[in-house]
């Protein structure tokens, strides 16, 4: 198996924002979130500004995208999880590109697909979590998950794992 090197990871919470469609039923919560710590800080975190998500937040609206979910955004990529329509207890997901929403594929070596970053990982379990003890739509909307910062402490775990020996 051959481990490519990985950035340090320590996202944290840069705001929230629940953005209803046009249709006025569709509705997502969108967190904002932040990689800090890393090299390039403009590509991984959001400006200390409004303006930057206030975009982000246009750009999303503009898409006019329907059903129930939230967003990850990332300055870099953005991911959209919706409670799928032909099955509400499975989500589905696509990725965009923050800067134009233009899509993004999830492939990966090996035909796996890219599930989630720690921090999508822990909002996605988060927001089942709501999702699974409202009763209603409006109960789930009215409840953000309470993730502020989530830190991997080590980035090199597996490349350390399958090192060869004697190296």
């Amino acid at each position: 198996m051959q481990i490519k090197p990985c950035q340090p990871y320590q996202a944290i919470l840069a705001g929230t924002l629940l953005a209803r469609g046009p249709d006025n039923k569709s509705a997502f919560k969108i967190y904002y979130i932040s990689i800090i710590g890393r090299a390039e800080p403009a590509r991984y975190e959001w400006p200390a500004g409004k303006e930057a998500k206030d975009q982000f937040a246009g750009l999303f609206l503009k898409k006019a995208f329907e059903g129930i979910g939230f967003v990850t955004a990332f300055p870099h990529i953005t991911k959209l999880f919706r409670f799928s329509p032909a099955a509400e207890t499975v989500l589905d997901v696509r990725a965009f590109r923050t800067s134009d929403m233009a899509p993004l594929d999830l492939g990966r070596a090996d035909n796996y697909l890219e599930f989630a970053c720690y921090a999508e990982a822990l909002l996605a379990a988060a927001e089942y979590r709501l999702w699974a003890r409202a009763k209603t739509v409006a109960e789930y909307l009215s409840a953000f998950s309470s993730f502020d910062d989530g830190k991997i402490v080590s980035n090199t775990k597996l490349a350390d794992y399958f090192k060869p020996k004697g190296l």
